[in-house]
C-alpha cells in the first residue's frame, strides 16, 4: 500500500471505531429501560461490550478507545453517567455542550475578524 491508501485505511478504521462506540452509547441509552427481550438483549450486548477488558477482537471496546486515543475509564464513566441522567438530563447536557461550542466558535470568528480589521492599513 502507498501513503494515500494507508491514510484512507486508517481513516476508515477510525470512522468505523467511532461509529461502533456511538452505536453502543446509543443502544445503552435507548434500551436502558427496555421491557422486550430483544431490546433488553441490545442493552446487555452494548453494556457487556463497554465493560469488557478483552483485547482479542480488533474492534473490542479497549481497542476502539486506543484507536480513538480515548481513555477507556473516562469513556465508561461518561456513558454510564449518561444512563443515570435519564432522557431529559442527557439532552440538557448535550444542549449545554452544543451551546458552549457555539459560544467558542462565535468568539473565535469575532476575534479573528477584529484582528483582521486591525491589521488592515488605513487609507
Amino acid at each position: 500500500m502507498n501513503a494515500p491508501d494507508d491514510y484512507q485505511f486508517e481513516t476508515s478504521r477510525k470512522d468505523l471505531a467511532d461509529g461502533i462506540l456511538k452505536q453502543a452509547a446509543l443502544d445503552l441509552r435507548r434500551f436502558h429501560d427496555a421491557t422486550s427481550a430483544v431490546e433488553r438483549e441490545f442493552y446487555l450486548d452494548a453494556y457487556r461490550w463497554v465493560m469488557s477488558d478483552d483485547c482479542s477482537w480488533l474492534f473490542s471496546f479497549l481497542n476502539v478507545c486506543q484507536l480513538l486515543n480515548l481513555a477507556p475509564e473516562t469513556v465508561r464513566e461518561d456513558v454510564l453517567r449518561d444512563l443515570s441522567l435519564g432522557a431529559f438530563g442527557y439532552r440538557s447536557r448535550r444542549c449545554g455542550r452544543a451551546a458552549r461550542r457555539l459560544k467558542i466558535s462565535l468568539s473565535n470568528i469575532f476575534t479573528n475578524e477584529r484582528t483582521a480589521n486591525a491589521t488592515e492599513p488605513v487609507v
